[in-house]
């Protein structure tokens, strides 16, 4: 990750793009609905001849459209001259913290892994008051990115750390985020509170798998059979005879989080109110925690993920 200190707000782009053969044109009506829709770019390649040449093409979109981060999303072989369509997609962002951590005060610790075993690694630590909250059997951390206001957009990100109490309480807490509705909305934390000890592991994470079999687990199986309707997409007299499927489908994303950010202007506002002395709230992910980053006015979840060794 580059110096962030120059962001006024995040960067936020999602591309599409279609590769089709030449000898499968695609429907004028598809054309428009990508174009005028999704905003993808369609490319007419030679698959059936050249087909690392347009494999290469992809990647580089691909690298091109992440700012460098993601240079292959196709693995060799992926594609070869029986393939006759690939779509792609692409999501990058790019967020400055709204309090930036100092690099000066960033320490290792251990991180205790699952297996028993521990690794040490840099942990970020901070004195500032954090949005942070308690509920069963976890604690929430939602640091936020910081965010411009020059276009007068209402769009703001954030960072939520979900962090079980117990070292090996990651399973339950993923299980019960993906079947509790509601669940994200219901347990963020709503206002700053004063953190005692307080450590976040620096982490960067590369994740590429192929996806159609989690898929198909998942229920999505249509795509992927002979019953396909992907014919539509291209002019019926050159699939006379013939089927379009779906037949794999790759993933690759990457994160990073360290210290870097832009500190917010210094502005005091006064606020008098009657409270009560609250306990600190102590905040240490030494053990393995999912992560989520969110927009705020639409509530659109845009990465998310489990750290299980930030050394890796």
């Amino acid at each position: 990750m580059d110096h962030l200190n120059s962001l006024s707000c995040p960067r936020l782009s999602f591309v599409n793009g279609v590769w089709v053969d030449r000898s499968l044109p695609l429907r004028q009506s598809f054309k428009q609905v990508a174009g005028n829709v999704y905003k993808a770019a369609s490319s007419e390649v030679d698959f059936q001849n050249k087909a690392a040449e347009v494999a290469t093409e992809v990647n580089e979109w691909a690298e091109k459209h992440t700012n460098g981060v993601i240079k292959e999303v196709l693995p060799p072989d992926a594609v070869d001259s029986m393939t006759r369509l690939v779509l792609g997609n692409a999501l990058y962002f790019k967020g400055a913290w709204d309090q930036k951590f100092d690099p000066l005060h960033t320490k290792d610790h251990d991180f205790h892994l699952l297996n028993g075993c521990s690794v040490r690694v840099p942990f970020m630590t901070t004195r500032n008051k954090q949005y942070v909250s308690r509920s069963d059997g976890f604690k929430i951390l939602s640091l936020p990115y910081k965010q411009g206001r020059e276009d007068g957009s209402k769009r703001g990100f954030s960072m939520h750390i979900f962090l079980p109490d117990s070292r090996h309480g990651l399973t339950a807490l993923v299980e019960r985020a993906g079947t509790e509705p509601g669940f994200l909305s219901k347990h963020l934390p709503r206002r700053k509170v004063e953190v005692g000890e307080f450590r976040l592991p620096r982490f960067k994470l590369s994740f590429g798998f192929e996806a159609s079999k989690t898929l198909k687990e998942l229920g999505l199986v249509l795509p992927f059979s002979d019953e396909a309707e992907l014919t539509e997409m291209v002019e019926s007299s050159a699939v006379v005879g013939s089927k379009l499927r779906v037949s794999s489908m790759f993933h690759k994303s990457f994160i990073e989080v360290n210290e870097e950010g832009t500190e917010a202007a210094a502005v005091s506002v006064a606020e008098i109110v009657l409270m009560c002395y609250v306990e600190p709230v102590k905040f240490v992910a030494d053990h393995p925690f999912m992560f989520i980053i969110q927009e705020h006015h639409t509530g659109t979840v845009l990465f998310s993920g489990q750290i299980l060794d930030p050394s890796q």
